[in-house]
């Protein structure tokens, strides 16, 4: 946990005096059968944090790596927008569900015959940017309608195409008839389900999605994220947002700090030919120890702000 104490003269009401919450992320390996949020308010309560949130939706079904944010961490989700993810996933080729998982009804079926050489071949072809029509049974919104709930009453909404990228999509082993294991990298936002759709069709039939483990997100490894039951015993440990920045380092002194975080530009002595920083600021109450403010740019030569995480 970060504690600081307010700096003097500071009219900033959000600043609040003597300590703050914990900022950071909780890596946790959700498993199937409980939702994202369900994994979110676990991780709200053992940390006792005010605010959580979560960094790319695991489906209900869906197992592995969910990045939990605690506090003032709450304000990454932009940054993880961009962030490229990997998944393993096993799909099954000759037939459709209507929710391209096994969840789902079967509502197309094409009998096929398909060899390990066919599916990595079709798979190559998939690399690349590319427009992915999301699947109707998701958390997609047109005209504050969800699709998932409309498709359940038998309704439907017009979704529209967003352009995804599929970096790498290789086929691991073949597990049976028209089975194969897939480890795919993509950018954030990209359905799984939707690549085993679409890859379906290059190869002349229907495919569904029968398991998903998110493996890595960014950085981060699902081998370094806890169990939903250490989380509950207390057994886990709260990343420091620090630790998501490989800018160069700035340090203030006790003047300087109050002035940014009162929302102030300053001209500290640093290399200018840095564009992002990560800012440390220093309070007196603290001793000598930094403290991490957040993520700090240059305007006009002047350091501010850009992203507070205190």
């Amino acid at each position: 946990m970060v504690e600081n104490a307010e700096p003097k003269g500071c009219n900033d009401k959000n600043f609040k005096a003597d300590k703050f919450c914990s900022s950071g992320i909780v890596l946790v390996h959700k498993p199937v059968g409980i939702s994202s949020n369900t994994a979110v308010n676990i991780v709200k309560r053992s940390v006792g944090a005010k605010k959580c949130g979560h960094l790319g939706t695991l489906d209900l079904e869906g197992e592995g790596l969910l990045l939990v944010t605690v506090g003032s961490a709450t304000k990454l989700f932009d940054l993880f927008l961009q962030k490229e993810k990997t998944y393993v996933a096993d799909f099954e080729f000759g037939f459709e569900t209507d929710t391209l998982d096994l969840s789902g009804k079967v509502t197309k079926e094409k009998p096929c015959n398909l060899t390990l050489e066919e599916v990595e071949s079709a798979a190559k072809t998939m690399i690349g940017k590319q427009l992915q029509m999301p699947p109707m049974f998701s958390a997609k919104k047109v005209n504050g309608k969800v699709a998932y709930k409309e498709a359940l009453k038998g309704r439907t909404l017009e979704l529209k195409p967003k352009e995804i990228e599929i970096f790498d999509l290789r086929v691991l082993q073949m597990l049976g008839k028209n089975i194969f294991k897939f480890e795919i990298s993509c950018s954030s936002g990209t359905y799984v389900r939707c690549i085993c759709r679409d890859l379906a069709e290059k190869l002349s039939t229907y495919g569904t999605m029968r398991n998903i483990l998110r493996t890595k997100c960014g950085g981060f490894s699902l081998d370094d994220a806890f169990t939903i039951e250490q989380i509950k015993s207390g057994d886990f440990e709260v990343v420091p947002s620090e630790k998501l920045f490989d800018f160069e380092k700035v340090f203030l002194d006790e003047n300087q700090t109050s002035k940014l975080l009162c929302g102030q530009k300053i001209a500290p002595n640093m290399d200018k030919k840095a564009s992002k920083f990560c800012v440390y600021g220093t309070f007196s109450t603290t001793g000598e120890k930094p403290i991490f403010l957040g993520v700090g740019s240059l305007e006009d030569g002047l350091l501010k702000l850009e992203l507070r995480l205190t």
